[in-house]
């Protein structure tokens, strides 16, 4: 079943998405789950298993938010992210499902030896990311 939002607010100073759908149901969020659960390829990969875990994004704010079409919003986060597009249906994806989300990050973050404020570690190659093709 397609859902379609109701209303989209931006909370700055609590930094979330506050996204209310046809369904009745309302979420609010975090800037930082939407950052590390972006949809983009420099963060998912091209396939499973080459996703990109994202570290540092714990004060990640969002400094543009640009409609795509009648199906998406592209968020410009202060980290300089902008090539992620979350469509209705995945923002309410990680709304219903943010606890579990949340949860299976933190496990990622423990697997790796990292803590969510880790730097994020760069590439010591040229341009390995998928912005840079």
């Amino acid at each position: 079943m397609a859902v379609n939002p109701t209303h989209v607010t931006v909370h700055q100073a609590s930094r979330v998405l506050e996204i209310g759908f046809d369904d009745g149901r309302t979420f609010r969020i975090p800037f930082e789950l939407m950052r590390v659960y972006s949809p983009s390829a420099e963060v998912m990969g091209h396939g499973p298993g080459q996703e990109v875990l994202q570290t540092g994004k714990r004060e990640v704010g969002i400094v543009a938010i640009e409609p795509v079409g009648h199906y998406a919003l592209q968020p410009e986060f202060t980290d300089g992210h902008v090539s992620g597009i979350f469509t209705w249906d995945y923002l309410h994806h990680l709304g219903a499902n943010a606890d579990g989300l949340w949860q299976q990050y933190l496990d990622r973050l423990k697997a790796a030896g990292l803590d969510r404020d880790a730097a994020m570690a760069t590439s010591g190659g040229g341009g390995g990311s998928c912005g840079h093709h």
